[in-house]
Order: C-alpha cells, then structure tokens, then sequence
C-alpha cells in the first residue's frame, strides 16, 4: 500500500510540474482534467481565473452542469484540439481544449484559459509539445493502475461465478492476498447502462469514475469490477447493510453517471439480497441483476431495484424477454381488458386484490359505495368466468395483473 501511495504521489508531482512548466510558457491559466472533466491539477493562475476555475479549486470538482456542457461539446470524440466557447451563466470563460490520447486511450483533457480565443501559432505549438510529454506520463500511469486493477476484477467475477469451483477458488484467493477480508454480510450491487451512445471506452470510464471512491478506499469494504456498459459493486460488512444507505448510495452513482453520460445511456442499478458470507456474494449477484431488470422496466422503482422489495415481481423478472409478452396474460383477464368498461373493471379488480377481498377497504380506497363494488366484482366473474371466492382464480387474475405491469410499465402501479 506505501509504494501504491508512493508511486502516485510521484506520478502526481510529475504531472503537476508539466503543467507549471506550461502555464509559465504562455502566461496563461493550465487546468489539467481527467476525461470526465474531473480536476487533476492546476498551475497558478494569472489574473485570468474564472468562477469555474476557483471553485474547482476549492472543491476538487467542477460543479455537474459545467462537466455536462464540456462533456456536450463532444471532446471525448475531438480529433485534434479546439476551443469551448465560455457560458456566463456557468461562470466560465472559453478555453482551448487539448484531447490527451496514448494508443486509442483518452487519458484526460488539457485546458488553457482563453477570454479572447486568441491564442498564437507559438503558444499552440507550445501547448500541442507539452501535451504529448503530458499524455506519456499519464499513460505510464495508467498501464500501471491497469495491471494493479486487472488481478483483483478477474478474483471479483471468479467469486460471482455461478460455477462452485470458480467461487471456491476466488475465495480463498481474496481472503489470502488480503484483497478483502472476511465479513458477515455481503451485498452486491449491479450498474447497468443502456447502450453504446458514447465515444468508445467513456462508459467504462464513466463507470469508474462513478464507483471511484470504492477502488480507491480500503476502508469502503468494497470491490469493483468493471465492463464496457456494467459494473459489479461487492460490500462487506459486519453488520447489516441498512436498505436506506443502500438506496442513497445508489441514488448517488447513478447521479454521476447522469453527469458524466448522455442521458440516452440511462443507467439503472440493481441491489442484491444480504447475504451473511462472502461465499454467498454471487446469490446477491444473482439478484442484483433480476433487480436491475427491474429498474428498467419499472418507473416505479426510479432506476434503482432492490431485490428485498421485488417480492412476486422477483419470479416474474426472470423470464427471458422473449416469453415476457402479451402471450402470457391468463384469456380470462384479456377478455375483461377487452371489455367495455374494461380499464374500470381492471382498477377494481386490482384494489380488490391488493386489499385482499376485503370489500370494505377496496370500496374505501376506490371511494365508491360497497353496493357499486359488488356490482363490479359481479360483472368481473360474468366476464372473466372465474369465482373470485376460489384462492387458485384469485392468484390467475393476481398474476396476469402482475405481467401486465411489466408489459405496461407506465400503465397502473401497485403500490403495495
């Protein structure tokens, strides 16, 4: 851990003193950002800092909307650099903007502040010189920070493994290395994003960035691995996770996620079951997944599933997407959906169900009188020529409810 720290310290240094040594060149402002437009360093300024400038400073992050309207420029795709032109709304001024790329890799982006876009045909020379010597170091940096990460993702996925020798071996792996430590929960949480609407490789970055604070931090009890468009997230703990820090820290990743990614990308995530073993981590993966399908499909759940509230819907999920069709509603609730009257027929029936027969409470929550409730639930069993007194046509009608639901997924919610 010493010579980690040690060795991206002295990468840190190396970069900073580049960046100086440019900034004093041009008597110019020099940010240096990750691609997510996240600050690296800086030089001193020269009377022309902005508000974005300092508050980066001071914060060590660029406020979301600012990296949203970079991000928005397109630079990750840029082939050679340009201007972004500033926004006084943001408090930025333009900058010229230098993508930095080593062998296909878009390591960062170089920034110089720029009020007038005026920039000469030295002080460009300048900037593209430093910018290679820039991207080589930050390369050496990040093959090194490649070869750390690639060990510990591959014992990651060994260990969810569905495969017991898998699992087996990854474990003792992990517990003898001292990677992670043995605990008495486990959880897994799944990120999951939509499709390949961003440059080559800035998901993955994206997904790193947001999970960052987990492959940085040993006190986090934490292991990431990361794909191209999907991040598994492993917590340990000695005490059970609580569902409500589960949810905001999830709340929180796909916030970042929001920022550093078109929001075509759509990204959901899925929390896992509490397992009580690290051995038991790839049941929670398991389920982390069929709750992510479930953050997909349903608005309810607002991006973020979790496998101890899916209930029914954790069977129904794990349908492949090609049965999860029309094909699957029980004739007797298409017929009444295709009745008149249906969609009224379909709510009453519903509350009917979700209060468990209760005539009282299902004409309360519908705020109609019991008389015109049993009116309605007469004309369900005509239609439909089920008995809703039989538990067996109870749980077909439920069921097809349920389905429906994950076909419509705009359609009726249930709540309970």
């Amino acid at each position: 851990m010493a010579e980690q720290f040690q060795r991206a310290r002295v990468g840190s240094n190396a970069l900073q003193e580049l960046v100086e040594e440019l900034a004093e060149t041009l008597q110019r402002s020099v940010v240096l950002d990750d691609p997510l437009v996240r600050f690296i360093c800086s030089s001193r300024h020269f009377g022309d800092a902005d508000r974005v400038r300092v508050r980066s400073l001071l914060q060590g992050l660029a406020d979301s909307e600012v990296i949203r309207y970079v991000l928005d420029q397109g630079v990750a795709q840029w082939a050679q650099p340009g201007y972004i032109k500033g926004r006084d709304d943001l408090g930025m001024l333009p900058r010229y903007c230098v993508p930095l790329r080593e062998r296909g890799h878009l390591l960062g982006l170089l920034m110089v502040v720029s009020a007038g876009m005026n920039l000469t045909t030295d002080d460009t020379d300048a900037i593209a010189k430093s910018a290679q010597a820039i991207a080589a170091q930050m390369y050496a940096e990040h093959v090194a920070e490649q070869a750390e990460d690639s060990g510990e993702q591959e014992l990651l996925w060994a260990l969810l493994d569905t495969s017991p020798t898998a699992r087996a071996g990854a474990k003792q792996q992990i517990l003898d290395t001292g990677i992670l430590p043995d605990a008495s929960h486990a959880v897994v949480s799944v990120v999951q994003v939509a499709g390949p609407h961003e440059p080559p490789g800035q998901v993955e970055t994206a997904l790193r960035g947001a999970l960052e604070r987990f492959r940085r931090t040993r006190s986090a009890r934490g292991a990431v691995a990361v794909g191209a468009d999907h991040a598994v997230l492993l917590q340990l703990s000695e005490k059970a996770p609580d569902p409500r820090e589960l949810k905001q820290q999830s709340r929180r990743i796909v916030e970042a996620l929001d920022t550093f990614l078109d929001p075509a990308a759509a990204p959901v995530m899925g929390i896992g079951g509490r397992q009580t073993c690290v051995a038991d981590a790839w049941v929670s993966h398991q389920q982390a997944l069929v709750a992510a399908r479930a953050a997909r499909r349903m608005p309810r759940f607002e991006r973020i599933g979790d496998w101890e509230e899916l209930r029914e819907f954790a069977v129904l999920l794990q349908l492949p997407d090609h049965a999860l069709d029309a094909s699957l509603l029980p004739k007797p609730l298409s017929a009444l959906l295709a009745a008149p009257g249906g969609h009224r027929l379909e709510e009453t029936l519903r509350s009917f169900l979700e209060h468990a027969g209760s005539v009282p409470r299902s004409a309360e929550a519908l705020q109609i009188h019991r008389t015109s409730l049993y009116y309605r639930l007469r004309q369900i069993q005509e239609i439909t020529g089920l008995d809703l007194d039989s538990g067996a046509d109870r749980l077909t009608l439920h069921l097809g409810l349920r389905i429906r639901q994950l076909l419509q997924p705009d359609g009726p919610d249930a709540t309970s």
